[in-house]
């Protein structure tokens, strides 16, 4: 009598097993602004030889996150593998910032390309927070940058 027991209890024991569900490692996407749409995927070391061509365009971008603003995250550094430079990344009207800690986590970026000048102080600024610029001869300096305005990053 006790074997019929047993044997149930394993059936129920097997069966379990079976039917728990299955852990499955998801990577978690961080995502910011707008859902990412159906812009043009652009390289960013092409566009970055030639950024008047994608002027007033909507693209996407992708790349590997290589700084952030540790303050607030209202500013990243994007670069592509490899390369030796990158594009300082802002967000469209202020309205969303990144984790300051996504150094190092990789990026998919849509929106646009613009270039902005930089008065002294606004320059010294920014330098102070890390941002790689190039100084014009009277301390102002000049900027090409990247405003999206949807941003997925993940590690």
């Amino acid at each position: 009598m006790r074997h019929p027991v047993i044997r149930s209890v394993f059936v129920l024991v097997a069966l379990s097993v079976l039917a728990a569900p299955t852990m499955v490692s998801a990577q978690t996407v961080i995502t910011r602004g707008e859902a990412i749409g159906v812009s043009p995927v652009v390289d960013l070391e092409r566009a970055l030889r030639s950024v008047d061509q994608y002027a007033d365009q909507t693209v996407v971008l992708e790349g590997a996150v290589k700084k952030v603003c540790q303050m607030k995250g209202c500013w990243m550094e994007l670069m592509s593998q490899g390369a030796d430079r990158g594009i300082r990344v802002t967000f469209k009207d202020y309205a969303f910032f990144v984790p300051t800690d996504s150094t190092g986590y990789d990026a998919r970026l849509e929106g646009m390309f613009e270039e902005n000048v930089f008065s002294k102080s606004d320059a010294d600024h920014l330098i102070a927070e890390g941002v790689a610029l190039q100084r014009n001869p009277d301390g102002t300096a000049t900027e090409v940058s990247f405003v999206a305005q949807a941003v997925e990053l993940w590690q």
